[in-house]
């Protein structure tokens, strides 16, 4: 068996599948990974016909991943891709049952502490970046770092996306908008990138920013700009060396920041565009430093008193 063969058994299938992503308005990156996951699924069940596959094969795929590594989060991944397949073909009228809606998602640590950036930290990162696109990749940094935008909305950002007053439209998850003021800093430079803007290739082309080769800059492109400038502030500061740096840290810090500031969770979870507020609350943790400034505070209110 090989995937040739999988691809052939599944056609229909498969291909309804990505019809109906398309017509819900997901994202590129969604749609990848579904299909990923789909095809993975596909191929643990050839070459049984997917409507005799129920809660036994779903289940089987999912222990077989985590025995390959994937952690919950994946596996949680994994088992949203095979519930949004079946509810797919049922609504095309393929299929009569979602067999994956009756397994239930694994539970995930609540109280992991999400890995972020201290504020001195980001201010080295940035006063090291440098090169010929060094205004685009500042603004890039700036939207992720101080504005909590994730990869993807970057990469979708349009020039009509930002108003002369200062707000900028981000299409988030979910095909969901949202609307947030820049600080004047982030703004300028924002304006100063559009005045610098590669000169697309295609008249046509609205995207911000855009590569060296005239074409929209892509996600990849951008997580690798991400990642090779907090790879080589990792490599002035060895604090930094044994987290797991990645571009998704950079809203970490942000997240982080906020909190500190004294941001409400409700506004935070505007701002980060998250559906669910549990989604926010990983970032409503403190460290040691705030844990001292709270118990300093009753320090003065404890009893003096003297043992004989």
């Amino acid at each position: 068996m090989n995937k040739h063969e999988v691809a052939e058994k599944y056609e229909t299938e498969l291909r309804m599948f990505l019809i109906w992503m398309k017509n819900r308005g997901m994202t590129q990156a969604t749609q990848r990974a579904y299909m990923n996951d789909t095809r993975n699924y596909l191929h643990s069940i050839y070459p049984m016909e997917l409507n005799q596959a129920g809660k036994l094969e779903v289940m089987g795929f999912l222990s077989t991943s985590r025995e390959r590594g994937a952690g919950d989060e994946a596996r949680n991944r994994k088992l949203s891709s095979l519930r949004a397949l079946y509810r797919a073909l049922i609504e095309l009228e393929l299929l009569k049952s979602n067999p994956a809606a009756a397994v239930a998602k694994s539970k995930q640590e609540k109280n992991r502490i999400p890995v972020y950036l201290e504020e001195e930290q980001l201010e080295t990162m940035f006063g090291a970046i440098e090169g010929k696109y060094r205004v685009r990749n500042v603004t890039i940094l700036f939207l992720m770092a101080y504005a909590g935008l994730r990869v993807g909305e970057v990469h979708r950002l349009n020039t009509m996306d930002l108003t002369e007053d200062g707000l900028i439209h981000i299409l988030g998850k979910g095909r969901k908008w949202r609307v947030i003021p820049l600080p004047e800093a982030i703004h300028a430079f924002m304006r100063l990138s559009l005045e610098k803007r590669i000169v697309p290739r295609q008249s046509k082309e609205k995207a911000f920013f855009v590569s060296q080769f005239g074409r929209r800059l892509s996600i990849r492109m951008i997580q690798t700009l991400a990642d090779e400038t907090l790879a080589r502030l990792a490599a002035r500061m060895p604090a930094l060396r044994d987290k797991k740096l990645s571009s998704h840290k950079l809203r970490h810090s942000f997240a982080t920041m906020q909190i500190r500031r004294g941001t409400d969770i409700r506004t935070l979870q505007e701002l980060l565009g998250h559906s669910s507020i549990e989604t926010t609350q990983i970032y409503t943790h403190v460290d040691n430093r705030q844990l001292k400034q709270a118990m300093s505070n009753i320090a003065d209110r404890i009893p003096n008193l003297r043992f004989q």
